[in-house]
């Protein structure tokens, strides 16, 4: 510390000045108490004046709690108070886990040895303290406030009459005690559905009860009702969902009629994938002189589906379709979802609409909201259309021609507005006769695909921004802006391999992005730097707050086009027909809250159950592959290990850093990296390897790798 000449001018600081300075003075003391004589001493405070004017700010911050006298002039920092916070943990694949807490913008980071006996989804109580690894705070649990009540799946083991359930979910890193008088029949090797019921003090695992078998588990059925259990997704409906559904009318009356603009004669289509059964959107195109109409026709779901019925309680409990590797499990009942609404070819069908009067430039002139009544001509296949966009002949072919140049200037628009072009690689399951996955083939994206997305885009946008200006309570789908953090360090890393990223506006931002995923295509940095940029991103919500959609570049943004499977949009049609036809709000914004919020976790829900179909027939897939050798990329970097991702069917498995060599690698998590102590060798995020097959965990759904050479060519 300086002496006391050199800090004189001390003498003249202000007083907040001065508080830093009794600050920096007590941290260059480590913490000791430290009398008003010697804090004088060493601030430069010489004459009686400065003095007495330290004194004051000591005894302040003493009242103010920042500061502690712990005798007699003598200051030192206020002890640290514990925090204690709750919050509901979510245990990840690797044993560490997050705590989401309503007060906290970040959710609080638990150590492996730290989460005690907690299981992912229970309310538990954590203390904070400052981390060692680089992070702002992690956390402790030190009290399970409410178990989450969840059901446990998992597989009977049976043995010398001691049984276990082990659980299915890569989350849940304990096995269930079972006691006999508890497993309600349930034998060894069947899958089963358990609940929580204790958790003894000093016990290795929690104790359980059967509730329900589902049957023998590696049998393709039993899985996949075991997947939707574990997620808690309901693929049967309640006998009063189906009674209310049959005694919907599938008449439509003239009278009805009579309410709607008549699409009937006018060209429609529909184009969807080929194994669709319901179709909720529908394209109408004509010309208007010089200019274009072109209507999105949307199933008018609201029409059948009344607010407060058995249906609609059911709708908004499941809240979306769920989509595994084999099935729909749909958010509506069949009548409604394959029939009713369903905007099938060569039926009058009804619908709620947005028509657009545009020029050749894709400009609108003229934008219209109603409820229709169509006739489609035509079910295409995306395939289908594809073949006469790249033919120019065909049904329709004129048509499609120019509604797809129209889709690539609302594209380009996009673009140049500053939205994100991020495509991430999706795989599809061929299935034999039994279910078994044949083949896994890479879903390629075809202009027919971005026709019909960016027609969607259109209408959500229009929707949202001509209720957005009537001031209506609104259900938005929102998309915030990068995490500063992530970005910073994106930008860090992407500097590294020679690429700048501005990030001075949302427009560079985003053009900034696009230019460096055209620049990587190819070269050895792509898959690093393409997964990083993908991890800036936040996740999309539904939310009647508007902060726009910061993905897509569009200021207002929702839902509107497929109320079949999303009851987000079945609630925007209804906002949309109580503003149409002069009602009253029947939601309130705190309504829209709480709505919004559960459609929201229930779609992140149907994600997870979906992810988790795919891991299951990807390992199913690949237990016959043992000893293969494949190439790959390296997707994640954890202490310990890495997991690669197979480029030929993207199937993802792990290597422990226990298996490379005798070496010790370090994770060095500043570089997403393990580094070899000895033979300074390195795996890195993105990095291509060779891999070979070694295990194939199917009731786990886990995938183990070892290294290996390149094949050899003969």
């Amino acid at each position: 510390m300086p002496s006391g000449k050199k800090r004189s001018k001390k003498e003249s600081l202000k007083s907040g000045d001065i508080k830093k300075a009794i600050f920096e003075a007590l941290e260059y003391n480590n913490g000791k108490p430290i009398n008003a004589k010697q804090l004088a001493y060493q601030l430069g405070f010489q004459t009686k004046k400065a003095r007495h004017k330290l004194q004051q700010i000591l005894d302040e911050l003493v009242e103010l709690k920042k500061l502690k006298e712990t005798e007699a002039y003598r200051y030192t920092f206020m002890p640290a108070q514990k925090s204690f916070l709750t919050g509901i943990i979510e245990i990840t694949r690797h044993g560490y886990g997050f705590v989401s807490c309503e007060n906290l913008e970040e959710d609080v980071f638990i150590g492996n040895k730290n989460i005690k006996n907690a299981i992912s989804g229970d309310k538990v109580k954590i203390s904070l303290f400052k981390s060692s690894k680089g992070r702002s705070q992690e956390g402790v649990v030190i009290e399970i406030v409410e178990r989450s009540g969840k059901n446990i799946v998992g597989t009977i083991e049976l043995n010398n009459n001691i049984a276990f359930l082990i659980p299915d979910s890569p989350k849940i890193h304990t096995d269930f005690y079972i006691p006999l008088s508890k497993l309600n029949q349930a034998k060894h090797g069947e899958k089963a559905i358990a609940v929580f019921k204790d958790w003894p003090e000093g016990s290795k695992n929690p104790v359980g009860e059967i509730i329900r078998v589902l049957g023998k588990a590696g049998d393709h059925n039993v899985e996949m009702h075991a997947i939707l259990e574990e997620f808690g997704l309901p693929y049967i409906f309640p006998q009063e969902v189906v009674d209310d559904a049959a005694m919907i009318s599938d008449k439509i009356s003239e009278d009805e009629i009579s309410k709607r603009k008549d699409f009937r004669n006018i060209l429609t289509f529909t184009i969807d994938p080929e194994d669709a059964k319901d179709y909720d959107d529908a394209i109408s195109f004509q010309r208007k002189g010089d200019d274009i109409e072109i209507g999105v026709h949307i199933a008018d779901v609201s029409h059948y589906v009344k607010q407060g019925t058995e249906t609609d309680k059911e709708a908004f409990k499941r809240a979306t379709s769920v989509y595994l590797v084999d099935r729909t499990v749909p958010m509506l009942s069949e009548k409604l979802s394959n029939n009713l609404c369903s905007l099938k070819a060569e039926e009058d069908k009804l619908c709620f609409s947005t028509v657009f009067i545009m020029n050749k430039k894709a400009e609108i002139k003229h934008f219209w909201i109603g409820r229709t009544i169509i006739n489609s001509n035509k079910r295409f296949k995306y395939e289908e259309v594809q073949e006469i966009l790249i033919k120019q002949e065909g049904l329709f072919s004129e048509e499609l021609k120019v509604i797809n140049e129209i889709a690539k200037k609302l594209r380009q628009e996009r673009f140049d507005s500053g939205a994100f072009s991020f495509e991430t690689e999706e795989v599809k399951f061929k299935l034999d006769e039994n279910n078994k996955v044949s083949e896994i083939i890479k879903k390629t994206r075809l202009d027919s695909h971005l026709l019909i997305e960016d027609l969607m885009l259109l209408a959500n946008k229009c929707v949202a921004e001509f209720v957005t200006k009537a001031k209506r309570n609104f259900v938005y789908r929102v998309h915030d802006a990068p995490n500063t953090e992530k970005l910073t360090e994106f930008k860090r890393l992407a500097t590294k391999f020679g690429y700048s990223i501005d990030s001075s506006n949302n427009i560079s931002l985003a053009h900034s992005y696009n230019d460096l995923l055209e620049r990587v295509n190819g070269k050895p940095e792509q898959n690093f730097l393409q997964s990083l940029a993908i991890r800036t991103m936040s996740k999309a919500a539904y939310s009647p707050k508007n902060n726009g959609h910061y993905g897509l570049a569009f200021t207002h943004y929702t839902h509107f086009t497929s109320p079949i499977r999303r009851y987000p949009d079945l609630m925007v049609h209804r906002i949309l027909s109580e503003l149409l036809e002069h009602k009253n709000e029947s939601d309130t914004f705190d309504d829209l809250k709480i709505k919004s919020r559960h459609c929201s976790e229930r779609e992140i829900n149907a994600e997870m159950a979906d992810r988790a179909s795919v891991k299951y027939k990807q390992v199913e897939y690949m237990m016959d592959k043992i000893g293969i050798v494949y190439e790959g990329v390296i997707s994640g970097v954890i202490d310990g290990g890495f997991f690669v991702e197979i480029i030929e069917n993207k199937c993802e498995g792990f290597v422990t850093a226990s298996s490379i060599d005798e070496d010790f690698y370090v994770f060095d998590e500043y570089n997403y990296r393990l580094s070899g102590y000895n033979s300074h060798k390195t795996f890195t995020l993105g990095q291509q390897i060779w891999i070979k097959v070694a295990q194939a965990n199917l009731p786990k759904r886990k995938l183990d790798f070892v290294l290996s050479e390149a094949p050899s060519e003969s």
